[in-house]
């Protein structure tokens, strides 16, 4: 039997403003990581990657360069989402959801820009890690805010634009790179549906060899945490059907590649669905396998306590000590010298009688000896 290892969902307290707020007020998450900037700034035959010490230095590179990705991990420095606001003429509502931390995966036009959330999906040991993703889309830039500084699933759209490997990436505008890291964050989907679907399997497993309550609670979990998973990934098709809808940042031949990624959301989709009717049916198979066990426990006992009964009553007969010299059929044969043997030997027919008739109706059965250990021969039930 396979060792069951214990999963967990990263869970995290979602961040909401305080009724009252005027909107487009920033207000750092609790807990927040303090902010980094880097910047990878690429043409089809350059390309130039550092760390950025103040928001204002991407004043020389958007512009000049064709396409610019500039990428902030942590809102704990809410004055550079402040002075990002002012350089980019980002609309102060848009910025106050990158710091809200409970959005749904969306796409919003402002004409110059498009603002999108999505959420990142990793494993990051026996967990899986849901973080919130914010980007925004312009002419020649590419924006995107992460939560913590702790990793992401772009490293290989970051190694793409620094081997050059598919000039597509290198010689296409920003909003091909915005298609990369979309498509990225959606291909890190199906390793964690992987790291789900053999979860359920385990559990599978466990509550049809061995049910115990943890796997209930652990069930019920596993549901909850699917649940969210799916909040997460529903609203994602419509925001990339909003992406590959006309929009003039969007060029035709990017549109062609979005509904490549509505194809994969939607493959996606279905995986997660499937993966949520086997975790419903799993209080189903452990409620089925309880009663199994519970039917044999009692088929067990029913036939000890049918085999006993007639024993019992055999006992119980000969041990009411009637006198025989009241009566000649007062219990003739306690005055007889086999009385007990007879006895002892009514109550051994009896068992093996009772025995005989319960394995030609196929209730017990004798197992084959072991040959490599004399284990003697046991009497035991169908399983």
């Amino acid at each position: 039997m396979t060792r069951r290892r214990k999963k967990h969902l990263h869970t995290r307290r979602r961040h909401h403003d305080k009724p009252g707020v005027a909107p487009g007020t920033l207000v750092p998450p609790p807990d927040s990581h303090p902010s980094t900037i880097t910047l990878i700034a690429y043409s089809e035959k350059d390309i130039t990657e550092k760390s950025l010490s103040s928001i204002n230095e991407i004043t020389d590179y958007i512009g000049t360069w064709p396409v610019s990705w500039i990428n902030i991990d942590g809102l704990a420095n809410v004055d550079i989402l402040e002075e990002l606001g002012k350089i980019l003429h980002f609309h102060p509502l848009a910025l106050e959801d990158v710091l809200n931390q409970h959005h749904r995966a969306k796409a919003d036009d402002f004409g110059d820009y498009i603002f999108l959330i999505t959420h990142m999906m990793r494993i990051k040991g026996d967990i899986v890690d849901n973080e919130q993703l914010s980007l925004f889309i312009g002419k020649n830039f590419v924006i995107t805010i992460q939560e913590r500084p702790d990793g992401d699933v772009l490293d290989p759209v970051r190694e793409r634009l620094r081997r050059g490997e598919m000039r597509r990436i290198r010689t296409a505008s920003a909003d091909y790179l915005a298609y990369s890291i979309l498509d990225a964050v959606i291909d890190g989907y199906f390793p964690v549906l992987e790291f789900v679907g053999d979860w359920i399997s385990n559990l599978e497993d466990q509550v049809v060899l061995k049910p115990d309550q943890q796997l209930v609670s652990e069930t019920h979990f596993l549901k909850r945490e699917l649940r969210r998973m799916r909040q997460a990934m529903w609203p994602l098709r419509e925001a990339i059907y909003t992406l590959h809808s006309e929009h003039p940042l969007i060029s035709d031949e990017t549109q062609i590649y979005l509904r490549d990624c509505q194809d994969h959301i939607i493959n996606i989709l279905d995986l997660l669905e499937i993966d949520r009717e086997r975790a419903s049916g799993l209080v189903d198979i452990y409620l089925s396998s309880v009663n199994n066990q519970m039917n044999e426990t009692i088929k067990v006992l029913t036939v000890i306590s049918t085999i006993f009964i007639p024993l019992s009553f055999i006992a119980g007969v000969y041990g009411m000590n009637f006198d025989r010299q009241a009566s000649p059929y007062n219990m003739p044969e306690l005055g007889w010298a086999y009385g007990y043997p007879f006895a002892l030997g009514l109550m051994t027919l009896v068992l093996l009688s009772l025995l005989i008739f319960f394995m030609r109706r196929g209730w017990v059965h004798l197992p084959k000896p072991d040959n490599s250990q004399d284990q003697g021969v046991e009497t035991t039930l169908k399983p």
